[in-house]
């Protein structure tokens, strides 16, 4: 079983859309209300309070506000339960202490089990009924592979005035045994390398593929960059001061904004078709394992290559690393298949011949884009170099020590995600007490 999740897009009509502004908004002033809970009885008692208690304190805070007491039991519950998951990030060093959020950021609430909504289709458009609100909402979307949902979250999109359901569901898939290492079958094998100069580089055993790197940031650069030097001449908000937006301030920022989301659109897209091809043709992935997280740092104070470090961090944002070795792993582990991640520091792809398997450590530095080895005089491209490398790793053909998979310390897209970070459902949370 594969979990999945399914986005529609909503279409209500005025009244329908006031009743989904206004449980937005309790669901808005029912989070804050968890934060300054929490914060209360640790400046004044110094006490932690968890999701149990303010779960336990949901009846009595129904009686207390009227005005919750329509809204479903489970949905108040998931959105105390989204406090507990933001403190819980904040002390474990994820991210900083949660705050306020103002109704504009605030995005949606969550059926967190079947009750309380029904899906009135068969993966392709239909309508949901809500029915603790008492509507029913006409949505549009197809999904590939169509499952029973379990789970409903409603979200609204302030800056495209859009709402959209997102359902998530168990899909099953037949599991392919693939045996041991040396039992598997390579008809339909990929090696890929995601670059900046090239998007991504394919070898399949046969021969090379290169996607070239569409720079959907670097096109609409100028257009960002002239709209945004009117929006700083215009009166921005204070809250600190006092001050607030002028009107020609909100225009502007809602021009900036269109053009920044037309390029993630842009983006999206092109990623969803490049990875569904890629799926679609093998059924084993070979890639290295990436931290865009990391290679996307700020240069360190004192360097002297700030600007070459800030231009390497938008191209590698632009194509979007992460996001494409997420889409080609559960695309290809969605049709039964495997990807495999090579560790970086193990196999050494940049720096390992393809023919002699020698380690060039001045292959390292990311100017030198073309390859030719010292001892074995073997030349290739440095990105085709890479695939070359991680082939032969995934088919046991490459040289060297530690270029094995046993060795290598291959990770697989299934293995990741079997051993998933269970946070415990409400049914399961409510057991516990």
């Amino acid at each position: 079983m594969a979990i999945r999740r399914y986005t529609f897009r909503l279409y209500p009509n005025k009244t329908q859309e006031r009743k989904l502004f206004r449980a937005r908004r309790l669901h808005c002033y029912l989070y804050n209300a968890c934060i300054a809970h929490r914060r209360f009885e640790w400046r004044k008692n110094h006490k932690t309070v968890d999701y149990f208690q303010q779960q336990n304190c949901l009846p009595a805070f129904k009686k207390e506000w009227a005005e919750f007491a329509y809204l479903h039991s489970q949905t108040l519950q998931s959105t105390v339960k989204r406090v507990d998951l933001a403190y819980n990030s904040f002390f474990q060093g994820l991210r900083g202490l949660p705050k306020f959020k103002s109704i504009r950021n605030y995005s949606g609430w969550t059926y967190s089990s079947k009750s309380g909504w029904k899906a009135n289709t068969n993966g392709k458009h239909g309508s949901v009924t809500l029915n603790d609100l008492g509507i029913s909402l006409k949505m549009r979307g197809q999904a590939k592979c169509w499952a029973i949902p379990t789970t409903l979250t409603i979200v609204y999109k302030p800056s495209k005035k859009q709402w959209s359901a997102s359902f998530t569901g168990n899909v099953s898939r037949e599991d392919r045994k693939f045996g041991s290492l040396s039992e598997l079958k390579y008809e339909s094998i990929v090696a890929f390398d995601l670059g900046t100069a090239t998007a991504i580089t394919c070898f399949d055993g046969k021969k090379f593929e290169e996607i070239s790197n569409p720079r959907f940031t670097q096109g609409s650069a100028d257009k960002v960059k002239q709209e945004s030097k009117k929006l700083r001449r215009k009166r921005a908000p204070n809250k600190s001061k006092g001050i607030k937006a002028s009107n020609r301030w909100k225009k502007a920022r809602k021009k900036v904004s269109k053009l920044q989301r037309k390029v993630a659109l842009q983006r999206r897209d092109w990623q969803h078709r490049v990875t569904s091809d890629i799926a679609r043709r093998y059924d084993i992935g070979v890639t290295e394992k990436l931290t865009p997280k990391n290679m996307t740092k700020k240069a360190k104070k004192g360097s002297k290559r700030k600007k070459q470090k800030a231009g390497l961090n938008k191209s590698i944002l632009s194509v979007g690393f992460g996001t494409l070795n997420q889409m080609i792993s559960y695309k290809i582990e969605a049709k039964g298949g495997l990807l495999l991640q090579l560790n970086t520091r193990k196999v050494k792809p940049s720096q390992r011949c393809p023919n002699c398997a020698a380690i060039h450590k001045d292959w390292g530095d990311l100017s030198n884009r073309y390859h030719i080895c010292s001892k074995c005089n073997f030349e290739i491209e440095r990105d085709r170099g890479s695939v070359l490398v991680m082939y032969n790793v995934a088919t046991n053909q490459q040289q060297g020590l530690g270029t094995s998979l046993l060795d290598s310390g291959c990770l697989s897209s299934t293995s990741l995600t079997s051993k998933r970070k269970h946070t415990g459902s409400m049914r399961q949370l409510g057991q516990i007490i």
